[in-house]
């Protein structure tokens, strides 16, 4: 480990100098490589500094333990390397942390798609929770949202709906959100007051580049159509909707959230290429299943990851065994407490690994 974050180092100082030659400022493209390399490596650095530090001040101290005739002053040092013990293993941990595989699809912004399952109307307004649930959550974040598809039921529910949310490190902490949601809870159409057990799955897509997915636009068939929703000039009157058929797939696209079918049809497509990517990402997964199995993060659209259970106040991450009662708090957008306790797992998992 020490071999590599010493790599790590020298290359850092390589890279630093690199940054500050006038020939390279000049060019920007170089530049802004070199920049993003080293912001990458930072973190790493700057740890494993406080970690040299640490153990020179645990050799000082053994030193004036070994040496020094003073009492107080070996009474002190030995304050000292307990303190420094500590503290080393503490960074050790830290650093093991960061030098594990980077997931390139971290910094990604994020495609989320909300689907209600069984449980028929009630279904519908459940996703309709989960869908305000990660707009909240993005706006606690100052991540922006861009609806791009919505199959609404009219009375607050949705069957379907599919949108953006751009940010710093959106996937990173997102992707843990893929799977079955569970509600259980009393409809207010029920008159007898049974409760109802009703789900929802949720996909976490990453937004990827036209050059990450061979996407042959051959093999697309584009169909247009006009859009439905609450009137406006434009929205039945023009053939403004767009749905993408990806034939070797099967998969489906629509959009119908700008009055543009020019504008429609690129978010379309962008939608298509992340589905595309991921399928690409769940064949990859699907070759190494025992890893899969045990990461949490795993995507698994036909996993139960949670549950909402609304009688009792309580939400419980199936995953983790971790169960909160602030229920409304959660499906306000509250939800940084699980997906931390998620992260934490997950680097766990890959811990014993290293």
């Amino acid at each position: 480990m020490f071999d590599k974050l010493d790599f790590i180092s020298e290359k850092y100082n390589e890279m630093a100098m690199k940054a500050s030659d006038p020939a390279v400022i000049a060019n920007q493209k170089e530049w802004q490589k070199c920049v993003k390399e080293m912001g990458e490596m930072e973190p790493i650095v700057k740890k494993y500094e406080e970690y040299k530090s640490a153990k020179q001040s645990l050799a000082e101290a053994k030193e004036i333990v070994e040496n020094e005739s003073d009492e107080e002053l070996r009474d002190l040092a030995k304050m000292e390397i307990a303190d420094s013990e500590d503290r080393l293993e503490s960074l050790t941990e830290e650093l093991k942390i960061l030098l594990l595989p980077k997931d390139p699809n971290d910094e990604r912004n994020v495609i989320l798609e909300v689907r209600a399952g069984t449980g028929g109307e009630e279904a519908a307004l459940f996703g309709g929770d989960l869908l305000r649930m990660y707009t909240r959550y993005a706006e606690r974040h100052r991540w922006k949202t861009e609806l791009m598809d919505i199959n609404d039921t009219g009375i607050g529910g949705i069957k379907e709906a599919t949108v953006m949310i751009k940010g710093k490190g959106a996937y990173s902490r997102l992707k843990y959100e893929s799977g079955v949601h569970r509600v259980q809870r009393v409809p207010e159409t029920e008159s007898s007051g049974r409760i109802h057990t009703s789900a929802a799955t949720i996909a976490v897509l990453p937004e990827v580049d036209d050059v990450e997915v061979d996407l042959d636009p051959n093999d697309v068939r584009v169909d247009v159509y006009r859009a439905s929703g609450n009137g406006g000039q434009c929205v039945n009157t023009t053939d403004s909707a767009v749905r993408l058929t990806h034939e070797p797939t099967g998969l489906v696209v629509t959009c119908q959230d700008e009055k543009s079918q020019i504008k429609n049809k690129e978010k379309a497509f962008k939608v298509l290429r992340s589905r595309l990517y991921d399928l690409m990402l769940q064949k990859q997964q699907s070759e190494i299943s025992a890893e899969r199995k045990s990461q949490i993060g795993s995507g698994d659209r036909s996993e139960r990851i949670r549950t909402y259970n609304f009688p009792q106040g309580r939400c419980t991450d199936h995953r983790i065994g971790m169960t909160l009662y602030k229920l409304d708090a959660i499906l306000d957008g509250d939800i940084d407490e699980i997906i931390d306790g998620l992260i934490t797992s997950d680097q766990a998992e890959k811990m014993k690994a290293f």
